[in-house]
């Protein structure tokens, strides 16, 4: 059995998703933030960065959303959430995933704590930049969307997934990726998979599921 130590609204609702749409059994813990959880000795031991997700997996843990996704779906081939290796959608596959974690998620971390990367200073400018950079990842993904359901291939995969919390989290920021067309459709169509809402339900989400 996995454990998941996640919080809700987290990189950890990613994998939390992915579990329920796996149908693996597991456990979750949600750590409270506000109370500082995921900064305790117990937790740093797991996760030496004090983020959240960390899955247990056959005893040690494993962190990285993007990894715990990708390995998940190495885990469960049976539930085709990722090209196998060799075929012609795993470059596309692997490429997508490493844009989304390198290039596309850590302008979120500058958005929503602008004072690490600026130092307490020129909060509004790194904020200003993140909100440029995270907008133009969004209208590489509209374009990417255009003319198909998915971003690889013609299934659902974990690049979905990771894809799909990024644009969630930008529900509250002054251009949300709802303001795009084809990712409008996208998400509309993704809101409706029973996982994603019941992860929902499970983590006491009310917003954006419903538009």
């Amino acid at each position: 059995m996995y454990k998941l130590y996640g919080s809700p609204s987290t990189a950890g609702t990613a994998i939390h998703w992915l579990l329920l749409e796996l149908g693996v059994p597991f456990e979750v813990r949600l750590l409270d933030f506000d109370k500082g959880e995921h900064k305790t000795p117990q937790y740093l031991a797991l996760n030496p960065d004090g983020v959240a997700p960390t899955l247990i997996i056959d005893g040690a843990p494993v962190t990285q959303m993007a990894a715990i996704a990708t390995l998940l779906a190495e885990r469960h081939p049976e539930a085709g959430f990722a090209p196998p290796p060799g075929s012609p959608a795993r470059a596309d596959y692997l490429s997508w995933t490493l844009w989304l974690a390198n290039s596309l998620q850590p302008h979120f971390r500058a958005w929503f704590y602008p004072h690490e990367p600026a130092g307490g200073e020129a909060l509004e400018a790194v904020r200003s930049a993140a909100r440029a950079r995270i907008e133009a990842g969004l209208a590489r993904l509209d374009a990417r969307l255009a003319d198909r359901d998915h971003l690889v291939g013609d299934q659902f995969t974990t690049v979905d997934v990771l894809a799909v919390i990024l644009c969630r989290w930008t529900r509250n920021m002054p251009k949300p990726a709802t303001n795009w067309p084809n990712l409008k459709r996208y998400l509309d169509r993704m809101r409706q998979r029973p996982a994603l809402r019941e992860v929902h339900a499970r983590e006491g989400l009310t917003d954006w599921i419903d538009g």
